[in-house]
């Protein structure tokens, strides 16, 4: 399960504003590589929506069936918000229905004259 936490307002390109919504998963515990010592984390993500503000709120502590679930991407720039650093990433984290593996959450068949897939649009974490 995850649940919506909060909600952006967000800008296309061409300039028109929709919100995502904000997911985070369960707590779950991960072996540092440094020091070989666990510590608790959280997983986060965020996903477009239909909604419009009042929606987004009224959103906030509903629980999803669903799991977030790191993808690899193309190498990108982000920026730590505690330090300032720029960090070059190549993964993104992804929210996956109940039930759906990776891959069938990532790519949809094209139409049977094509043999080529097409990729669902998925948002990283804010």
């Amino acid at each position: 399960m995850v649940t919506i936490t909060d909600y952006s307002l967000r800008t296309t390109a061409e300039g028109k504003e929709f919100y995502s919504i904000i997911l985070q998963g369960g707590i779950e515990m991960v072996k540092s590589k440094a020091t070989e010592r666990f510590y608790a984390t959280i997983k986060k993500c965020s996903i477009t929506s239909t909604f419009d503000e009042a929606t987004c709120k009224a959103s906030i502590g509903e629980r999803i069936p669903g799991s977030i679930q790191k993808q690899t991407c193309e190498p990108y720039s982000y920026v730590a918000k505690e330090t300032g650093e720029i960090l070059t990433l190549t993964h993104r984290w992804v929210y996956l229905p109940e039930g759906a593996s990776l891959e069938e959450a990532i790519y949809e068949e094209m139409p049977a004259e094509t043999s080529s897939i097409q990729p669902i649009f998925l948002k990283h974490a804010s």
